[in-house]
């Protein structure tokens, strides 16, 4: 699906969760990537106890389109790890979820090398395919993980295009969601999102109001109990809350379309 002309305007999308690494392994995790697969699990219930379903962040978005997201939480994995299909899958599968898993289409087989410290092997193209026939979202995180805000035009055409393109070829499919490496971005990073022909990005930060090509999301880390799950949620929802109010607000204030202004009125004296 190709982003249509109203692509840019404000989607006010439900609650969007931000994994990493899914692995019950012991070894040192600095950047606090890595979530037991017991530990997403008890997320997951979660969700189903307050009524809710992770969906990818595709399908979410295509549900707010038709006015159809509540009862939706959106669940992603960055960096596209090995483990997800390991772990992360039969977690999801089992509660009858979906994920959406970002991949670093220059690292397929890999590891990332982008991170100081410990190396977490990365799904390679089999894998990607098994994690597609899974059911599951696979999403572009650029060629090498790179930072995008500041990028000249050819760097942006070979990490948002470029990596479009090899997870096309790999998966002989759509990609239709992007993920920027850091939340690094700026207004030409997302301007390339657009023209490369994805349908939605995501960013890191769970802020408001944010566009389709610049969608906010709340980062779950291995220390992060149901409590921790339900504040964020909570916390998205009085932020809707508060940007819905705001929008009613300046729409309440705004001269209806084709009233006078007296003179003075904008822009005050001169």
């Amino acid at each position: 699906m190709t982003a249509g002309p109203d692509a840019a305007a404000r989607l006010p999308l439900p609650p969007v969760l931000m994994y990493h690494s899914i692995s019950p392994s012991a070894e040192p995790d600095p950047h606090l990537l890595r979530v037991h697969p017991d530990r997403l699990g008890r997320h997951l219930r979660l969700l189903r106890s307050l009524g809710l379903r992770g969906v990818s962040l595709s399908e979410l978005v295509r549900a707010a389109d038709r006015g159809a997201a509540r009862g939706l939480v959106g669940l992603t994995f960055d960096d596209g790890y090995a483990d997800f299909l390991e772990h992360a899958v039969p977690v999801l599968r089992r509660h009858g979820m979906t994920g959406t898993v970002y991949a670093v289409a220059g690292r397929l087989g890999g590891a990332n090398d982008w991170d100081t410290g410990p190396r977490f092997d990365l799904l390679d193209a089999d894998g990607l395919r098994a994690v597609a026939a899974a059911g599951q979202e696979v999403g572009s995180h650029t060629m090498t993980h790179a930072r995008l805000a500041g990028a000249g035009a050819a760097v942006l055409a070979a990490e948002v295009g470029g990596s479009r393109e090899v997870l096309e070829d790999v998966l002989q499919a759509e990609v239709a969601s992007f993920c920027y490496p850091y939340g690094s971005f700026d207004a030409a990073a997302a301007d390339a999102v657009r023209a490369a022909g994805y349908d939605n990005a995501c960013v890191t930060g769970d802020y408001l109001p944010g566009d389709r090509f610049t969608l906010p999301r709340s980062y779950v880390g291995p220390r992060d109990t149901r409590a921790h799950v339900l504040a964020r949620l909570v916390r998205h929802r009085a932020r809707l809350g508060l940007a819905a109010r705001a929008a009613d607000r300046a729409r309440a204030d705004a001269p209806a379309e084709g009233a006078a202004v007296l003179p003075g009125a904008v822009g005050g004296d001169r």
